[in-house]
């Protein structure tokens, strides 16, 4: 699965070349200059750290994608430019002229809270800009992204300043871009509500998620002897935690299951490959228990760009339960290397 990006990063501030699909990008860092109108070329971004984008040298998924969001959200990396839609001249007769008119010391403070406030914010949308990048597949559809939805998106990541939060909020806006319609504005909302702590809890937890067939979920069962999820860190707290949050939805009361129409069905942990029969003694015909947490919607979609990783014990306790109740277990000769805790088992 893909990387949330919770681990810190180094600074990017000079020479930081960043890959994606066949092309790559690099953010020189540039010495800070007095505003000329005419010292930056078009088609130069500067970044809120004052590196330089040369549109030029990216993708087009890239150069679109900084179009799309400067035309929803208003000018990005483009300080050289007093405003888009009005000349300089222009707008430097209107500050003269609200420099003559007297304030109060409140509202002189308000006004400085604000233009520093404004300036933060326009950092972190430059920030979480800059690192979806890398991000970006050469098939992004960048040009079907809706601008509501990057307007409501930055509505909520323009406040985040941790910066393991905004490479988690950079990932969900290059997932939107390489395919609209990955998270939805409901997801959104959820991520703007969460803590970092929350954010590796639930990275944790996706240890435990398997693919069924194309379908993504959750494995768990809290009754399971020797629980490996207290192994990994993820106590029964979290769990009602991440129920509330809406992440997921847990009940020790409900056995979530699997169906399918077929006498087995292809089953993938962390790309290793197993093909699953179905108990043929069970009163309930092709039907997989997979315990007491099913991800939400918004989950499923949090799940695939989780910094989640594979753990053998755990693979082992749900494979042993599985095999306990009946169904069968196969995988590819070529893929049994990948589970040597579990080779006496598979045979």
């Amino acid at each position: 699965m893909a990387n949330w990006g919770l681990v810190s990063r180094g600074s990017r501030k000079t020479n930081a070349t960043f890959a994606w699909g066949l092309e790559s990008a690099t953010l020189a860092a540039q010495p800070s200059r007095p505003y000329n109108a005419g010292a930056t070329p078009q088609g130069i971004f500067t970044m809120a750290d004052g590196s330089l984008i040369n549109l030029g040298e990216l993708s087009k998924p890239a150069t679109v994608l900084i179009e799309k969001i400067s035309d929803a959200v208003g000018g990005i990396a483009k300080p050289w430019q007093i405003k888009r839609v009005a000349n300089a001249e222009a707008e430097a007769e209107k500050i003269k002229a609200l420099a003559q008119i007297e304030i109060t010391d409140i509202q002189q403070r308000a006004l400085v809270r604000m233009v520093r406030e404004e300036g933060i914010q326009q950092g972190n949308i430059e920030s979480i800009t800059a690192g979806a990048i890398p991000h970006l597949k050469e098939t992004a559809k960048t040009d079907e992204l809706d601008d509501d939805w990057i307007a409501h998106f930055f509505a909520k990541a323009r406040i985040v300043t941790d910066s393991d939060m905004q490479q988690l909020w950079s990932r969900i806006l290059a997932g939107e871009a390489n395919n609209p319609a990955s998270f939805a504005k409901r997801t959104v909302d959820i991520v703007s509500t969460i803590s970092k702590g929350e954010a590796e809890q639930f990275s944790k937890l996706c240890t435990g998620a398997w693919m069924f067939g194309t379908m993504l979920d959750i494995v768990y069962w809290h009754s399971m002897d020797n629980n490996p999820y207290s192994a990994i860190g993820v106590t029964f707290s979290q769990l009602l935690n991440m129920d509330s949050i809406g992440l997921i939805k847990f009940n020790t009361g409900i056995d979530y299951v699997i169906t399918t129409p077929s006498e087995s069905i292809p089953i993938h942990y962390y790309g290793t490959p197993l093909n699953l029969e179905f108990s043929p003694t069970d009163s309930n015909p092709n039907r997989l228990s997979r315990g007491h947490i099913s991800l939400t919607q918004a989950g499923k979609e949090l799940a695939v760009i989780s910094s989640s990783n594979s753990n053998a014990g755990y693979a082992e306790a749900v494979l042993k339960n599985w095999l306990s109740m009946g169904h069968l277990l196969s995988c590819p000769i070529g893929s049994r290397a990948k589970w040597l805790r579990l080779s006496s088992m598979l045979g």
